[in-house]
């Protein structure tokens, strides 16, 4: 038995912005809206907008003092549209869900699950908790469904989920989860559909690379490594994150500049990454233009790709070779150089570009005789979202 409401309400929550959009209940979940409010708790918070069925588009600055404020003005707004009355569920993208394997409605138990963990993501995990209850104060009928970044690794063999400190923390729930899941479950779904079951039950390296960056090695249609670990700090160095760092500095930095907890944090998650070495942004869209006069950028980019280039011959070695490379992610999808440079010598994996493909960002990007195919895939976490909680919902029907 079918839903009978007809919308579904994703809702995608950062450190200081909310995403949103609206898709159809069922069928090819058609998108009917989109939009976003950036740069929370600062003034001048902006607001977007792209209404896809009346093809209205807006964007203007508010304010709004928190992740709470934004979150009601996000509502009313949706209310005047007169989107509520058709809704079947909300769906929250969860960065942090420890070992939780698949999407699931939430109740006071999660909830509660997801309080306990906070501090495994103080980036993340707050703010979406708190929308969830948000939405649960203003439609307490409305059934919410939480769709976990992690889940999509979650079956990785223990060797990878690993951390080299005294196995009681292991038994704590102190080890690699890896993150980009939702994103990563898109990939493999469209991977499927545009290459077929047999290319994507192959080897395949997917890199979403964008502010947030990170590498999966999957086989078989399962995660068997990836980049981020504990938390989405590590791994390759992003926008403003550090990625992997020498433990021993947090040890410097504590005694050398009696940096404290909350200090530490902030320098690696905010003003680290290609912020730290660039000294001017974390928007590699503004390195590449300035890389020609500025050192310091092409310095940050040479760092970004040179990493890139490591995690995937290391995963090429944990998969024992090569089919299918996929780039994906705002960086991954739009930086035809950054592609040529990651992939600048990497013949003796199998891997040939066709430049003036890869110039048009095209599907398929590698020669025809390249042994790995090299793909650009768009990735679409907001769409995923809803796809899993129709699922969900459709499970709860029956």
């Amino acid at each position: 038995m079918k839903p009978e409401k007809s919308s579904i309400l994703v809702i995608n929550v950062g450190s200081s912005s909310i995403k949103f959009a609206l898709f159809e209940a069922g069928g090819t979940q058609k998108e009917l809206l989109s939009g976003e409010l950036e740069n929370i708790g600062v003034a001048g918070t902006r607001f977007r907008f792209d209404n896809l069925e009346t093809s209205q588009k807006n964007s203007f600055t508010i304010d709004v003092s928190g992740h709470a404020d934004a979150g009601n003005y996000i509502i009313d707004w949706l209310e005047n549209q007169l989107f509520f009355g058709s809704m079947l569920a909300v769906g929250h993208r969860i960065v942090h869900g420890m070992n939780h394997k698949k999407p699931e409605k939430v109740t006071e138990a999660l909830l509660n699950d997801l309080k306990g963990i906070r501090s495994y993501d103080p980036e993340h995990l707050p703010e979406e908790i708190l929308l969830i209850e948000l939405f649960q104060m203003r439609y307490p009928l409305l059934p919410q469904v939480a769709c976990f970044d992690t889940a999509f690794h979650s079956d990785m063999p223990d060797v990878a989920k690993m951390l080299s400190i005294p196995r009681r923390y292991f038994k704590l729930g102190i080890h690699r989860y890896g993150f980009h899941g939702i994103s990563y479950a898109w990939l493999m779904d469209e991977m499927g559909r545009v290459a077929g079951n047999e290319a994507a039950q192959g080897k395949i390296i997917m890199a979403h690379l964008g502010s947030g960056a990170s590498l999966a090695a999957v086989k078989e249609g399962k995660s068997i490594d990836t980049s981020m670990g504990f938390t989405p700090t590590s791994g390759l160095v992003m926008g403003s994150r550090t990625g992997d760092l020498d433990p021993g500095i947090v040890w410097y930095l504590m005694k050398s500049e009696n940096s404290s907890p909350e200090q530490f944090n902030h320098l690696i998650n905010y003003e680290s990454g290609l912020l730290g070495i660039s000294e001017t942004s974390a928007d590699m869209r503004l390195l590449l233009k300035t890389q020609t006069d500025d050192k310091r950028a092409a310095e940050a980019i040479e760092l970004f790709c040179y990493q890139v280039k490591k995690w995937m011959g290391s995963f090429a070695a944990a998969l024992g070779g090569l089919d299918t490379l996929i780039f994906s992610g705002g960086i991954g999808e739009n930086a035809p150089e950054v592609r040529t440079r990651i992939c600048h010598n990497m013949q003796f994996l199998g891997i040939e570009l066709n430049e003036a493909r890869n110039a048009n960002n095209d599907l398929i990007i590698s020669t025809d005789q390249s042994r790995v195919c090299v793909r650009v895939i768009k990735t679409n976490e907001e769409l995923m979202i809803a796809r899993m909680v129709y699922g969900i919902m459709l499970q709860n029907q029956e």
